[in-house]
């Protein structure tokens, strides 16, 4: 069975605006005839990177962490699907916390890409989604930290960037929710998602 697409929701506040940008996706995916797996990243344990070098040093490029943790269980996800979505608010311009941590501990798999693993140099090149929720409603470069990390963690699992969907100023539990345009906009950014992968309408 083909792994179906990943939706990651990378809040630590559930059913904030940017749970609800990820299930507005997920509704326009579903109107055009498909499904998705939904994680919330809250719901796993992450132990932060150490920086130790292991991975680069071992045979296998094995992180030292792979089996305290549920941080592999969600590369595994990363390495199966499609193409995935990651919905995250800006937390100080930047991604939250656990989200990041996440981030950091994938350097075993760009230790592999280095050293052309061919887990890693096979996987076909997919798509990555991006939806950022910022409450903050002004701010030139607001996103352009967050979008250089997701571009150079991601290709690391041979996904590429589309074109991003960033919101500002939805600070207020029910921001989003009262913005029909921005809710039809993320509903038929998820419906041609699940069309690019050559699915009828």
């Amino acid at each position: 069975m083909t792994a179906p697409p990943v939706l990651f929701r990378c809040s630590p506040r559930q059913g904030g605006n940017s749970d609800m940008a990820a299930r507005m996706f997920l509704a326009g995916l579903r109107q055009a005839g498909g499904d998705a797996r939904e994680v919330r990243l809250a719901d796993y344990a992450i132990e932060p990177c150490l920086g130790c070098g292991a991975c680069r040093r071992s045979p296998g490029r094995r992180c030292v962490l792979a089996d305290r943790d549920q941080a592999e269980e969600l590369f595994g996800l990363l390495l199966a699907a499609p193409f995935v979505l990651f919905a995250s608010p800006i937390y100080f311009y930047h991604l939250p916390a656990h989200f990041k941590a996440f981030i950091d501990r994938s350097q075993s798999y760009y230790e592999k890409g280095m050293a052309l693993d061919p887990s890693i140099t096979g996987l076909p090149r997919r798509t990555a989604h991006v939806i950022l929720v910022a409450g903050r409603p002004t701010g030139e470069r607001l996103f352009e930290g967050s979008l250089l990390t997701l571009k150079y963690f991601l290709v690391n699992f041979k996904y590429a960037l589309s074109e991003p969907l960033t919101l500002r100023g939805k600070d207020g539990p029910d921001d989003l929710a009262a913005d029909e345009a921005a809710c039809a906009l993320l509903r038929e950014s998820g419906a041609a998602a699940w069309r690019s992968l050559d699915h009828p309408a």
